[in-house]
């Protein structure tokens, strides 16, 4: 990012073209005031926004005026061999290898300093391995095309009803249940607590944050009487981290089932809330996933954080079993959209500080 440019630029990858990611953006990009804070290049294929938008306008009741033909936007068209093979609704080796050539395109061009931030609308993982691409999800990707191997996936919210913003990180993601504890280290925890200081600084201007870690077990292992990672190696791990970022207020390890009535409160006004966490700390994908969506299914923002641009997405999947209905929700690829502008227009004013 330099100060050539005073409005974020964004890559809008389509997502699996199977499923609602055209939806959700032509949705998205009906809000005018979209196109004024930035500059939105759609990577994808036009053809198939264009049918998109056909099927809009024919099953929608009241199709809103402001929804864009694909003929508007600005976008970078993929080639792909056969239309023929991508069938709506139906997640197969064609609609991955699309949306794997989507997501290819727009990080080269994003490390090449031609946009400051992507904002991917949804794969289907299955899809992708049906291709030959073998990836836990699109951030493994950036990941590797990044040449990084330090980052998180952080979920934001703002809440419509206080305007208080909820911040998730995942300590573990992608894998299964039964090798949470095997993963779990605190040099683990060490590196994920170093992005989310990192980022809550960098993209949210928050240097001296309150940050809350969950426990891995029920009631925070209870002494030892429900599990002993608690006891072996969580709290003497939390002490350090307190003693080594004395300018951070650390508390936990907090018991997960009530780790979140803080957040809860805060999101929904409860009046006797006080001092909610600038961060929240979660050590496997549903301990952190489920509150998120119970509070914020459609505003939340998945982030990735420790690349080297703004990365964020919609908070849901694919949904096969509802595209060509018109009834996809594009509220949170919009929120994905606003957090991308609001992480970007951050960074550079950094930029332009330090220059």
């Amino acid at each position: 990012m330099t100060k050539t440019h005073s409005i974020p630029r964004l890559a809008i990858t389509q997502g699996d073209p199977a499923g609602i990611g055209s939806e959700v953006i032509l949705k998205s990009l009906a809000n005018p005031q979209l196109h004024k804070n930035c500059h939105l290049v759609v990577v994808g294929n036009r053809d198939l926004l264009t049918r998109t938008y056909e099927n809009l306008t024919s099953v929608t009741e009241k199709t809103d005026p402001l929804l864009p033909h694909p003929r508007q936007l600005d976008i970078i068209n993929v080639d792909l061999p056969s239309l023929t093979d991508i069938i709506p609704g139906v997640g197969n080796q064609a609609s991955g290898a699309a949306s794997f050539a989507y997501m290819e395109r727009a990080i080269a061009q994003t490390l090449a300093g031609e946009f400051d931030g992507i904002v991917t609308a949804p794969i289907a993982k299955s899809a992708w391995k049906a291709a030959g691409h073998d990836y836990p999800g699109q951030t493994e990707l950036l990941a590797q095309r990044s040449g990084i191997d330090r980052f998180g996936m952080l979920f934001v919210g703002r809440s419509p009803f206080t305007g208080w913003t909820l911040r998730t990180l995942l300590a573990t993601t992608h894998i299964p249940i039964n090798q949470v504890c095997q993963t779990l280290t605190g040099e683990l925890l060490t590196g994920k607590l170093d992005l989310l200081e990192e980022c809550l600084a960098r993209d949210f201007g928050i240097k001296t944050a309150k940050i809350v870690i969950a426990g891995l077990n029920p009631h925070s292992g209870e002494m030892g009487q429900l599990g002993t990672e608690e006891i072996d190696w969580l709290i003497p791990w939390l002490q350090r981290e307190r003693e080594k970022r004395p300018h951070l207020q650390l508390e936990g390890p907090i018991p997960p089932d009530t780790m979140w009535v803080k957040p809860g409160q805060a999101w929904y006004g409860h009046s006797l809330v006080t001092n909610p966490a600038d961060g929240y700390l979660a050590l496997y994908h549903d301990q952190g996933l489920i509150p998120v969506k119970l509070m914020a299914f459609d505003r939340a923002v998945n982030t990735t954080i420790g690349l080297p641009f703004v990365r964020t997405s919609p908070d849901h999947g694919t949904a096969f079993d509802i595209v060509g209905k018109g009834i996809a929700d594009g509220t949170s690829m919009q929120a994905a959209i606003e957090l991308a502008i609001d992480l970007v227009n951050q960074r550079l004013a950094s930029s332009r500080q330090i220059e």
